[in-house]
């Protein structure tokens, strides 16, 4: 089981969560039009560093809390596994959607 990136990310993606992660298992893709980021289930080692810098809580610990959203981690890895670092954007920054707040 990995980590598993949800819809919370998809266009807001702060990147805070690539920077940490010691397996470099977390990429930028851009997903229905909209930043994202996903983790590559295939090489997560679920060493938890991930889930508390992500400002709006759109990562979650396993892929049984989120399945849908574990498939389309999954499904995406192939495409975005050369992709170039995504920018890390301040965790202050608002987030764009209405339903996600920052967490403190």
């Amino acid at each position: 089981m990995s980590y598993v990136i949800t819809d919370k990310c998809l266009g807001e993606r702060y990147a805070v969560c690539a920077t940490v992660c010691p397996v470099e298992c977390i990429h930028p893709i851009d997903h229905k039009g909209e930043q994202f980021m996903i983790i590559d289930p295939e090489v997560c080692i679920n060493c938890g560093l991930c889930l508390p810098e992500c400002p709006i809580n759109a990562i979650v610990a396993t892929e049984d809390e989120s399945p849908e959203w574990a498939k389309v981690n999954k499904e995406l890895t192939p495409q975005c596994k050369n992709a170039p670092p995504a920018p890390e954007r301040p965790r202050t920054d608002p987030p764009k959607k209405p339903g996600n707040k920052l967490v403190q």
